[in-house]
């Protein structure tokens, strides 16, 4: 197996062996630009250090072949003492981590070399400070010496010689430096540093390879959804020195803004520098504009090969660069990373350039970017107090007084007060205090949490799972860790996109797409953008997209956002707030006339909420799930009740509702209620609970059609594990719809059809599609059910920790699993096909809303995915990314 390769060899197309640096180094090479030479070692070697813990064999005579060419070609050997050649040793992995890995420059430098380059280069200062950033670097990266023994000995000489800047030093300083770092080294590491230049070479090697498996860098991966496995490659490349006074320099490049996406070129520049001086920003940089007046030849020079290089990639580059005594040398080239809304302006410029074509312009947005653009910013320019910092589980940006419970942020809100709803954690009880709120922020939960779906569906800013909150609903108020309470009416304000707490309020900035997307015609260069590529995306995608919606206000908003209909209409919340007294009713009734007088009551009220939901959606599809949860959840808390039942038996006032009430509420306690009386089931026991539901969705799409609308209602049975519950639910179906054809001559169209939720239903989804005409994947509970978690309690008890073991690179309730529950989904697609050929698949998880589950869903074959409203975007412009056979890009 060959492990090194020579720049000549490579290309941009091998990033995947020779890492983007290697690659695009490569790739420059062949260009004629003016590379320093050199060699990668490939990323194979990494991954076989790291998997047997030693270099692989043939590996070290492979770097002295090339090692022996460059000092061939650069007519100088590595550390030799009359002129030594010197050398950078540089990560460089297949996926672009800035920052995350290490760098060693200057190797080859010892105590004789540096004499004999201070002779070669007629520059004694040059050579010493060259050799004490080799010692800073090498004790930092190599053996491991926390870098701020380094910063901070540089810092007392230049404060003994009363200067701020370290090109003042001169070169008894520097000597004095250099000593001062031998010496650290000796101290810290127990070692000298080394000096045999091949030694400092293959530990410098080494230590890049380490760095792949370093904290920050782990993290990273983890963050960027990176694989663990890729490695990182390694860049030998012969030094070329900004250092060498003021004719020399290094600097940093765009060829486009990676801010705003604006054309003209951008960077930094900085003279007698070496490259980590600019990133690290000791000295304060000059633009790349009064580059020109300092090296008018170099400028220029740079500005062609920046031309050159963007139009070779296509596609904006970020460059690195030094001057040596007046020489342009390019160090690296990448496609630069940049800000959504650069994304979509650069995609949309381009396009019009000819640079690009629109497909392309598509595969270079993605939906995270899309998703950033919608929400609310806070202005990270204005003054903030920050007070703690949670989980940020609904993107947004929010301000408010905080109330602590439900009623209040209704009562406050109806008064034209903006409020924050702080809660230890939500339930479907502060659904109205949620709807009212501009935000949450609970102390509990994580990013799957109900204050998190909920938050998300809503189009509302959430930070859930902040730990240094103690929230009292009682007293109103909430202990911070460390500082002071958050009281009622205290105002603060909450990101959803970083997870931050802060107090008093901090300005907002407006979402421009976000109006553009609510309808408002706007003519800002960044909606024309969005509304480009959002327009092939819709004309290009095969899988259709549904929202999650429960209101006719939500099924409004979606339909704006681009819905093609409801993939999930939840029915529970409609059971909440004044009907809950309707819901008990029927629960403690003691005969089957007791419970028809309970649903007569309920029926007109579940008709009107099917009426504006079916007549916000006319002439879609409306999926409408029967009621899922257990029924204890409509019903007061047992604690309570009791004792309010014993304080009326102390009273004599005896309440006959309450006792049987309470009686009810044992009967009904479950174990593990979400396994227990739920779903289908609950229509089987209590059959009249689902035909009233039944009766009302049918005779609010009899309404629309009498008033010349088109209604599409579909009618989703839940939690359906055996065809039998299948069958016995529709019998109920079909007696319903008989009656009402009967009743006013005819029929009303309708589909019928069940969640896919549970693991024996994905199984036997051949027997189950035989008598639906639709399936509807329930990813949340399939996910559940599959992994076996409860997903209220696993993500705040050992989540993180399931992460750091590398158990999974993301939360299965965020992203699809693909290779257990996507087994699943896959093998019941294929299964209810042969079936059924004509039946028709979607999904209505959370997972519908996420861009790599998307694609997943698009790849398998379903027909739609459905999210909630705010989603609805995302998942059209990753559809129509996915119909392009290209999931995520590097540059997102």
């Amino acid at each position: 197996m060959t492990y090194v390769y020579d720049f000549i060899e490579g290309s941009k197309d091998q990033k995947d062996l020779l890492g983007g640096k290697g690659a695009n180094l490569a790739e420059m090479t062949n260009l004629g630009l003016p590379v320093p030479p050199g060699f990668t070692i490939s990323t194979e070697a990494c991954r076989a250090y790291l998997e047997h813990g030693d270099l692989p064999d043939g590996l070290a005579r492979e770097i002295d072949s090339h090692l022996e060419a460059l000092e061939k070609e650069m007519g100088r050997r590595l550390g030799d003492p009359g002129d030594p050649l010197l050398v950078s040793v540089r990560s460089g992995a297949a996926v672009s981590m800035p920052g995350m890995m290490e760098t060693v420059l200057n190797v080859g430098l010892n105590d004789q070399s540096v004499r004999g380059l201070a002779e070669q280069s007629s520059d004694e200062r040059f050579a010493m400070d060259s050799y004490r950033r080799l010692l800073q670097m090498f004790g930092a990266t190599v053996l491991g010496i926390d870098s701020e023994v380094f910063s901070h000995a540089l810092d007392r000489l230049k404060k003994d010689r009363d200067t701020e800047s370290d090109t003042d030093l001169g070169v008894d300083d520097l000597s004095e430096l250099v000593a001062t770092y031998k010496s650290a080294i000796q101290e810290h590491a127990g070692r000298d540093f080394p000096q045999d230049p091949r030694e400092q070479l293959d530990l410098a090697m080494r230590a890049v390879f380490d760095s792949w498996n370093t904290e920050r860098a782990v993290l990273y991966r983890r963050q960027e959804r990176i694989a663990e496995g890729m490695g990182t490659a390694v860049n030998v490349q012969a030094m070329v020195f900004g250092n060498r006074g003021d004719d020399s320099g290094s600097g940093v490049a765009f060829t486009r803004d990676p801010a705003s996406g604006n054309q003209g070129v951008y960077g930094d520049y900085l003279q007698n520098a070496q490259g980590e001086d600019v990133v690290a920003g000791i000295r304060n940089t000059v633009s790349l504009a009064d580059m020109e007046k300092v090296d008018k030849k170099a400028h220029d020079e740079l500005l062609g090969i920046m031309e050159k290089l963007e139009q070779h990639y296509h596609d904006m580059c970020d460059i690195e660069f030094t001057v040596e005594r007046g020489k342009l040398w390019m160090l690296q080239t990448r496609v630069g990373k940049r800000t959504p809304e650069a994304a979509f302006r650069i995609g949309r410029h381009m396009t019009d350039e000819g640079l690009i074509d629109i497909d392309e312009s598509l595969r270079r947005v993605t939906g995270a970017q899309l998703a950033q653009l919608m929400f609310p910013r806070f202005d990270e320019k204005a003054e903030r107090t920050l007070v703690a910092t949670g989980m940020n589980a609904s993107p947004g940006a929010a301000v408010g007084k905080a109330v602590f419970d439900s009623d209040t942020a209704v009562e406050w809100a109806e008064r034209g007060e903006d409020v924050i709803l702080v809660r230890k954690e939500t339930n479907p009880d502060d659904l109205r205090g949620m709807v009212a709120a501009k935000g949450i922020l609970t102390s509990r939960g994580g990013k799957t949490s109900h204050a998190a779906v909920v938050a998300r569906g809503m189009g509302r800013t959430c930070v859930c799972g902040v730990e240094a909150l103690d929230v009292n609903s009682k007293k109103k108020r909430a202990k911070v860790r460390g500082g002071d309470p958050i009281r009622e009416g205290d105002v603060i304000s909450i990101d959803g996109t970083t997870g931050e707490v802060f107090l008093g309020a901090v300005p907002e900035t407006d979402s421009v797409v976000m109006r553009y997307l609510e309808g408002e015609p706007l003519e800002e260069d960044l909606v024309q953008a969005v509304d480009r590529v959002m327009s092939h995306a819709d004309d290009v995608r095969r899988l259709r997209v549904r929202a999650n919606a429960d209101t006719p206000e939500d099924a409004a908003r979606a339909r704006r956002f681009g819905a093609e209909g409801i993939g999930l209409c939840r029915t529970e919340h409609m059971f909440l707030g004044e009907r809950r007294q309707l819901v008990e009713n029927l629960i403690v009734a003691e005969d089957e006339h007791g419970q028809d007088a309970a649903l007569a009551e309920l029926l007109p009220l579940q008709r009107d909420d099917f009426r504006g939901i079916l007549e916000a959606m006319d002439g879609l599809p409306v999926t409408i799930r029967l009621i899922d949860p257990p029924l204890h959840e409509f019903l007061p808390d047992y604690t309570e009740l009791s004792v309010k039942v014993a304080l009326e038996d102390e009273a004599d006032e005896e309440d006959e509702h309450d006792q049987r009430l309470l009686e009810a509420v044992k009967r009904l306690h479950e174990q593990n209620p979400m396994l227990g009386l739920r779903g289908v089931r609950l229509g089987i026991v209590i059959p009249g609970l689902f035909k009233m539901q039944v009766r009302a969705i049918l005779e609010a799409a009899a309404e629309r059609i009498d008033a010349g609308g088109d209604p599409q209602p579909e009618i989703m049975i839940p939690l359906v594990a055996t065809v039998t519950e299948l069958d016995l639910v529709r019998g109920q179906i079909a007696e319903v719809a008989a009656s009402i054809e009967q009743e006013r001559g005819t029929a009303v169209p309708h589909k019928v059809g069940t969640m896919i939720e549970l693991p024996r239903a994905a199984v036997t989804a051949n027997e189950i599609a035989r008598s639906a005409e639709f399936f509807s994947f329930g990813t949340n509970d399939l996910t559940q059910m599959t992994w076996g978690f409860s997903r209220d309690d696993v993500e705040s008890s050992f989540f993180s920790r399931y992460l750091e073991h590398g158990i999974f690179q993301v939360s299965p309730f965020e992203s699809l699993d693909v290779d257990g529950v996507g087994r699943l989904v896959r093998h019941a697609a294929r299964l209810g096909r042969q079936a059924n050929p004509d039946l028709h698949l979607g999904v209505c998880g959370e997972h519908g809303g996420d861009p790599a589950s998307i694609h997943f869903f698009d790849e398998v074959g379903l027909d739609y995915v459905s999210c909630s409203p705010f989603r609805v975007p995302v998942a059209r412009l990753e559809a129509g990314r996915s119909a392009l056979g290209r999931p995520g890009d590097a540059t997102a």
